[in-house]
């Protein structure tokens, strides 16, 4: 379950803004996951109560806000919105698309005391 890891690394980011910021208590972390980033936020979810718990993250919620993938298709030059990978594109059926989002997973933000 690489949930886990992923997990462990934003405590690090949330222990490294601490040391910068200032800050002793961390209430909520709000994570972008892109559609296409193959991560299970449900997982996440289970990862991150288990890796805050002897951390200034300890009863922290997790809020995460689930972005779509998009890409663009080099046969009709559209954007489109894919829900997964080698999909066609919904406008003209082709195959050629480029993927231009959704692959992400970031912090956008820290609630904080």
């Amino acid at each position: 379950m690489h949930e886990m890891a992923l997990c462990e690394g934003i405590i690090e980011i949330v222990e490294e803004e601490a040391r910068k910021r200032a800050f002793s208590r961390v209430r909520a972390v709000c994570l972008e996951i892109g559609a296409l980033s193959h991560v299970a936020p449900e997982a996440m979810t289970f990862c991150f109560e288990a890796v805050a718990a002897s951390t200034i993250a300890r009863g922290a919620r997790l809020e995460i806000i689930e972005t779509p993938g998009t890409a663009w298709c080099m046969a009709c030059s559209t954007s489109a919105e894919i829900k997964q990978r080698y999909e066609p594109c919904p406008a003209c059926g082709s195959y050629q698309l480029q993927v231009t989002g959704g692959q992400e997973m970031r912090v956008r933000e820290l609630e904080v005391d």
